[in-house]
């Protein structure tokens, strides 16, 4: 790491002093400076783009030059005429001013050189060809060297410190916006620009109405070529592991033309590179929204998935995975579109995980605890949408969307615990859903807008638990399973305790609203919204023993009243009136408003009805600071309502683990919360820093808590919610400051979280904070010839006080990214991550990983490109990490794959 560091001194020591800089301002013909003009040097000996700015709000620039050399300087505004001057430079810093006269008549000086950025109103364009280097093979390659734009951890594409809502390919949408499937599969080298749409809106009738100062998209403009001819790249590739053979199979194949588009994305490996995870698949909404999102009522529709043991960083001890998208986009008439894709994506995973676990308030008698667990996983899930856009003219248009989704899922697993010794434990699910969305917008006149939202869910869950456990000796044995048998009623003369549970969850929702917006002038204007809420849910569940003998027992517990088996009937409705009053005065657009709600809550089981039935007024208040073009302040108050799920409600036992049995609380009421943000944006294309910074600050009133009853000398707990009369809190803050210093870029970002809520167990309170620090630290470079990197630092501390539970984690990780073109026919890139985790009190655990990859193709028109590639070049057996429950302190050893090394052939279409 020092040597990396003397390096980069050196480079940027001798860019220094090599460089001048040439500054000045742009200014009209009466001397008005002239904010986001185009200022570019062309070199006179190589013809090439040496420099470019944008000037400020006060008509400033800067360029950075060679010494002692002629450049032709362009300067160009929209309206204005472009001027083109000789420039000499010197040993010397030069001032240099410029004024543009208004063009009535097209440019006489055409433009030789595009602009790496121009900025049109709330669209930033990028030439992406100004950022290349030649090492890039995929669309987030190009995006993470675009001032302004990052991918996070996850795969998402953040710009400004906004994460990007929609991904869109020559306008039309690319799977529905996802932007991870876009950036890991468009290649580079159909990109020409990249465009990012801020402020936008998706009903072009309501972007002077609504506020969507939140919403981004990215639209890719292809290059010249591109379009009515298929492109893409597929790969094919083989390698050798200590047991089994490697393969790999990649088609990523594109076509686009003004009329119709067609995607297809397909993946079939057992290296672990997961192209869509299933916690992908269960993020991927589709495009969905819900109508009344901003109405100030949140309802849960309950998480009936499977248990699943989730990928850490994608990593696993063994992966196969197969992979298949299609998206198409069709327009017979200009006032019709037709749209859709269909998801298909299978994994055979298989995890191995040490834990070991300190429950808090150990003076309650909780045993510290020791697990191994080994996982098989099958997952089989498929999604298909069709979407219908129907825009006749201006003032009418009709959308219509429907998304049905399937899985079949399993899950095996082995757990061997220092407490209860070994469990087998076996899931699996057949759930499917259906989503329906119809909106119509309608213009009367300049005046009057409408807008009308309706949204269908039908869905239905039928997950299936089983849990196989030692029957040790008896009730003497403090370590088994005997008194949570005996309680539960099962027969205790078995060899072993085979506990079967059926459930089955069927959601029946229904949200819609209609928006009316009455323009008072071009600085306000009031909006009314009509909405209502209706969900219905069915719950039964049901628990049994499979004896010895083949036979079943319907258990009678002893314990929960003697209730163990569900059937429930849960309806919820909500009729809403809100009001909201937008005045823009100067730099500031005042939004104040509110709601007010007639909520309905009926849940039938065991014989009796409970009915709440209450009104709730919502206020909520948004302000925004246009200071400049590119730097705001925003203020948001919200007040909400959020109202719990079925499983909440369901007063029969319901196992949620082995160890972990629920009871639910008929009687449960909403909890109230108070939200508090306030956010600032800056990005200053005149020296090329971007600044986002946000803090907000929650506190939940009634919030539903569980209460915890642990068993003596046991880990296994049996819960049930009730509202808390203790108000829970959390604070969080985040930043992000980026700076381009000619070729390099550097960025520092920090995190803190803090959390306080109150945990029940065994009757006793006790209040839990946690407190998370992430900062991180980067600086890259972008040199069009030489080799270019990116180092970076992460240090976390992870802050937990559980009642009588303290722990405090430390982790420190650098990483170092390469990549350079060599003799313009080998690419070569690597990475390597160092991490150090240290739990007070315990020793520290280390990992790191190293990947590398080598690429040859004759020239960038190759059709033909060979690629080795090594994952885990360091053969790394696990990684570790500190895992913060409500009621306990986990250190989690996960296994991954060993070093895998491939040879692959890409063929570029």
């Amino acid at each position: 790491m020092k040597q990396i560091i003397i390096v980069l001194c050196l480079i940027i020591s001798g860019q220094a002093f090599s460089q001048i800089t040439l500054q000045g301002v742009v200014k009209d013909s009466v001397g008005n400076p002239l904010e986001l003009a185009n200022v570019i040097a062309i070199n006179k000996v190589t013809n090439a783009l040496e420099s470019y700015g944008i000037t400020n709000d006060k008509g400033k620039f800067k360029l950075d030059l060679e010494t002692n050399s002629m450049y032709s300087i362009q300067v160009s505004y929209v309206g204005m005429k472009t001027y083109n001057e000789e420039v000499t430079t010197g040993e010397s810093n030069v001032i240099k001013d410029f004024t543009l006269s208004s063009d009535n008549t097209l440019d006489e000086v055409e433009l030789v050189y595009e602009m790496p950025v121009t900025v049109k109103g709330d669209t930033l364009v990028y030439n992406a060809d100004s950022f290349k280097s030649g090492t890039e093979r995929k669309l987030e390659d190009v995006l993470k060297k675009l001032p302004g734009v990052e991918i996070d951890d996850d795969g998402q594409i953040k710009v400004e410190g906004k994460t990007v809502s929609k991904v869109m390919v020559e306008g039309k949408d690319f799977f529905d916006g996802d932007s991870k499937l876009a950036t890991k599969n468009i290649p580079s080298d159909a990109v020409d620009k990249v465009q990012v749409l801020k402020n936008f809106a998706e009903v072009g009738q309501l972007s002077g109405v609504q506020n969507n100062q939140d919403n981004i998209a990215i639209n890719i403009k292809l290059k010249e070529g591109k379009d009515n001819f298929w492109f893409g790249t597929v790969t094919a590739g083989a390698g050798l592991a200590s047991e089994d053979g490697l393969y790999l199979v990649q088609p990523k194949v594109f076509y686009y033309n003004p009329k119709y588009s067609i995607n297809f994305i397909g993946d079939l490996n057992n290296i672990g590179e997961v192209a869509f995870t299933r916690r992908d698949y269960f993020n991927f909404s589709g495009g969905f929204r819900m109508p009344s999102r901003q109405s100030g009522t949140n309802i849960s529709l309950g998480n009936n998935n499977l248990g699943f043991l989730t990928m850490q960083n994608n990593r696993a001890k063994e992966i196969n995975s197969k992979f298949a998208a299609l998206n198409f986009s069709y327009s017979p008439k200009k006032t019709l579109d037709l749209s859709g894709f269909a998801i298909f994506t299978s994994n055979r995973t298989r995890m191995q995980e040490n834990n070991s676990i300190q429950y808090t308030n150990s003076n309650l008698g909780i045993p510290d605890e020791d697990t191994q667990t080994n996982t098989n996983q099958k997952s089989d899930l498929g999604m298909v949408k069709l979407s219908a856009k129907y825009k006749p003219n201006s003032s009418n248009q009709l959308d219509y969307d429907i998304l049905a989704r399937t899985s079949k899922e399993s899950q095996d697993q082995y757990v061997v615990s220092s407490v209860l010794g070994n469990t087998d434990q076996s899931e699996n699910s057949d759930p499917y859903s259906i989503n329906q969305n119809l909106n119509y917008y309608y213009t009367l006149n300049d005046k009057n807008i409408f807008a009308l939202e309706i949204q269908h869910l039908l869905q239905d869950e039928d997950p299936f638990y089983n849990a196989v456990l030692e029957n040790m000796d008896g009730p003497d044995d403090a370590d088994n399973y005997y008194s949570t048998a005996d309680g539960l009623g099962l027969d205790l003369n078995q060899s072993v305790y085979n506990i079967n549970q059926e459930k089955r969850v069927k959601t029946n929702q229904l949200d819609a609203k209609l928006d009316y917006w009455y323009v008072l002038n071009q600085k306000s204007n009031l909006n009314l919204t009509l909405g209502t809420i209706y969900s219905n849910q069915k719950f039964n569940s049901n628990i049994f023993q499979l004896l010895d003998s083949n036979e079943t027992l319907d258990p009678a517990p002893s314990i929960n009243d003697g209730l163990i088996g569900n059937d429930i009937n849960y309806t919820f409705s909500d009729l809403y009136m809100g009001l909201h009053y937008q005045l823009k005065a100067g730099i500031f657009t005042f939004t104040p408003g509110f709601s007010v709600h007639s909520y309905s809550s009926k849940n039938e089981q065991f014989n009796i009805d409970y009915t709440n039935n209450f009104f709730q007024f919502l206020p909520d208040f948004d302000t925004r600071i246009q200071l400049k073009k590119s730097e705001h302040i925003n203020i948001n108050y919200r007040m909400q309502t959020q109202f719990t799920d079925v499983n909440q409600l369901a007063e029969g036992i319901v196992m949620n683990n082995y160890n972990s049995f629920f009871t639910g609380n008929y009687a449960l009421e909403n909890s109230l919360s108070h939200n508090v943000s306030l956010t600032y944006f800056s990005f200053n294309m005149f020296n090329y820093t971007n600044v986002f910074a946000n803090i907000n600050y929650n506190k939940n009133i009634d919030q539903i808590r569980n209460q915890s009853i642990f068993e003596d000398g046991s880990v296994i707990r049996l819960s049930s919610p009730f509202n808390s009369n203790f108000s829970d809190e959390s604070l969080s803050a985040n930043g992000r400051f980026q700076r381009t210093f000619k070729k390099l870029r550097a960025t520092a970002s920090a995190n803190f979280s803090y959390t306080k809520f109150n945990q029940f167990i065994n009757g006793l309170r006790s209040i839990n904070e946690n407190y998370n620090q992430n900062y991180r630290m980067q600086l890259g470079s972008n040199f069009r010839e030489a080799p270019n990197f990116e180092v970076g630092y992460r240090f976390g501390i992870q802050d937990s006080d559980l009642g009588t539970t303290y722990n405090k984690t430390f982790t420190n990780a650098p990483s170092v990214e390469f990549d350079a073109l060599i003799w313009k026919r080998f690419t070569f890139r690597t990475e390597y991550a160092y991490t150090r985790v240290s739990p007070q009190d315990r020793e520290a655990q280390v990992f790191d990983f190293w990947d590398a990859s080598l690429n040859y193709r004759k020239d960038q028109d190759a059709k033909w490109e060979f690629e080795l590639k090594a994952t885990n070049l360091l053969n790394t057996q696990s990684q570790s990490q500190t895992n913060v429950s409500d009621f306990s302190i986990s250190i989690n050893d996960y296994y991954i794959q060993p070093r895998f090394i491939t040879l692959r052939a890409v063929y570029n279409l």
